[in-house]
């Protein structure tokens, strides 16, 4: 009888710049010890992805399986079927900030779809420890919970609270979801962005507001004094630093987005305000339960899901999903 070889699954590969095929690659039948295979059920397409795709990742080699907004069942073990959310973020477990409970700072960090194959494709072997009950959750909203976690990270780390006067600059899918966490603390949220749609986007999904254009004067009434905290979600180091003279004394600048740019601002006015820099950088394990809370009780609305579209069909999708990005909130691929 004829071996039928190893069963193949069809992935989403980033080949190069410019370049998304569908191409096949081994089925795992088979997790290492401690890990577990997981039978992916929808999949979001992050900024990220779409960096890559414009060739303008820092981090990673081509070509490239992409994927890390995950949702699945668990295909083995006696967790055999439960849907779960999939932490993206494989850690060490043994450096400095591992061992000092940061695991989402890793010094060895690997990013599943960055660093090494994610899961836009069928199925994916995954650390057990990196797979959260998603019980009462949908597939779809489970695939949305890590870049909100973003958001709730930033949030946690910035210690605001009721009362406080927030500006999150960048509104879009990490800034939502972070806007949308502050909300959930008690501040007063307003968001800036240079799209109209995209804040237009923020007043109809999300009932924001306070919603002001990129370089508006804001300065004014009852924000003369400015902000408590300013998160910047833009990716410009531009806005960034525009973001620094809207700190209120006592204020806290908290840099979500990443950027290759040096960032400058005025020391004389960082101690005038006696302000906190604090960098956010991807989730913990509290981050993603507080998410899945919030989705559960109703407080993250689910037309923040733009459109879902068959793996098949994204090679003919993806350079236009990149272009419209100021009318999406998030899309969804089904693999």
């Amino acid at each position: 009888m004829k071996d039928a070889g190893t069963p193949t699954m069809a992935c989403g590969v980033c080949v190069a710049p410019g370049r998304f095929e569908i191409q096949p690659r081994p089925c795992p039948e088979a997790a290492p010890e401690g890990w577990l295979l997981v039978d992916i059920a929808a999949i979001g397409i992050c900024g990220t992805d779409y960096h890559i795709f414009a060739g303008k990742h820092p981090f990673l080699d081509y070509p490239r399986v992409i994927g890390h907004e995950l949702s699945g069942h668990i295909a083995s073990g006696p967790r055999r079927g439960e849907l779960v959310v999939v932490n993206p973020y494989l850690s060490c477990g043994t450096c400095r900030a591992c061992r000092r409970g940061k695991p989402n700072c890793c010094s060895r960090i690997e990013v599943l779809g960055v660093h090494r194959d994610g899961g836009m494709c069928a199925r994916i072997a995954v650390p057990e420890g990196n797979l959260y009950p998603a019980e009462g959750l949908s597939p779809e909203q489970a695939a949305m919970v890590e870049f909100l976690a973003i958001g709730a990270h930033a949030v946690a780390r910035s210690g605001i609270g009721a009362g406080d006067l927030v500006l999150v600059t960048g509104a879009g899918p990490i800034g939502l979801g972070t806007a949308i966490f502050a909300r959930l603390a008690g501040a007063e949220v307003h968001l800036m962005d240079l799209s109209p749609q995209r804040l237009d986007l923020a007043r109809r999904l999300c009932g924001f507001e306070r919603l002001h254009p990129a370089g508006a004067d804001v300065l004014s009434g009852d924000l003369a004094e400015g902000f408590d905290a300013v998160f910047d979600a833009t990716g410009s180091a531009r806005a960034i630093e525009a973001g620094f003279p809207l700190l209120a004394h006592g204020g806290t600048a908290v840099l979500v987005s990443v950027v290759k740019d040096d960032i400058r601002f005025s020391d004389a006015e960082f101690h005038k305000r006696e302000a906190r820099i604090i960098g956010s950088r991807n989730a913990l394990r509290a981050d993603f339960d507080a998410v899945m809370a919030a989705i559960r009780a109703g407080h993250v609305p689910t037309a923040l899901v733009s459109g879902k579209v068959p793996l098949a069909e994204l090679p003919s999708r993806f350079a236009a999903l990149a272009e419209s990005r100021d009318d999406i909130v998030k899309i969804l691929v089904t693999p």
